[in-house]
């Protein structure tokens, strides 16, 4: 019993101790990571984007839009059941609330950014240019990676990737402030 808690201490330790070096690795301001695409069809189709967002800022921000100029509309959407067991994707009314030093996860089957009538067909690899608006801070461009292959936790009827059939791989994307 004593090595086991001795196993459990030295365990808590070593958690402990990584977590001001993780904190680290974020950097102050707004920001954003792991942030990839899925699209299906070509031209004037439509897809979604994810990402994590970070307000490592000392106030309250409001991610309140997005654009896209591969996209005759790019919106923050929600996925949500409906009462008769169908999921459906809803406007994000309000935006994204984030408050000093939370995160927000954009995900297959929640949160994510709509694009609707690409201007050109995408493929696995090519980058798409968004621009995120916000209340409280300056607008962020960042860049989705297409990558059809990348595995999520489960299927999500309300992508409209999902329906292709294809799973999921790993990427991350540039950011820059926006001009």
């Amino acid at each position: 019993m004593q090595v086991l808690r001795a196993c459990f201490a030295v365990l808590v330790a070593m958690v402990l101790g990584t977590a001001p070096a993780a904190a680290q690795d974020h950097p102050d301001g707004v920001h954003v990571h792991d942030v990839y695409a899925r699209v299906v069809g070509g031209q004037g189709a439509s897809g979604a984007v994810y990402f994590i967002i970070h307000n490592n800022t000392d106030h309250v921000i409001t991610l309140n839009g997005v654009t896209c100029d591969l996209a005759q509309m790019a919106g923050l959407h929600t996925s949500a059941e409906s009462a008769d067991g169908l999921m459906q994707m809803l406007p994000l009314d309000g935006g994204v609330v984030l408050p000093p030093g939370e995160m927000h996860e954009f995900a297959r089957g929640g949160d994510h950014v709509m694009l609707m009538g690409l201007t050109q067909a995408l493929t696995d690899g090519q980058s798409i240019p968004l621009t995120l608006t916000f209340d409280g801070a300056e607008a962020l461009r960042i860049v989705a990676i297409v990558d059809n292959a990348r595995a999520p936790g489960g299927t999500d009827q309300a992508d409209p990737a999902a329906m292709d059939g294809h799973s999921m791989g790993h990427d991350h994307s540039a950011m820059t402030p926006a001009p």
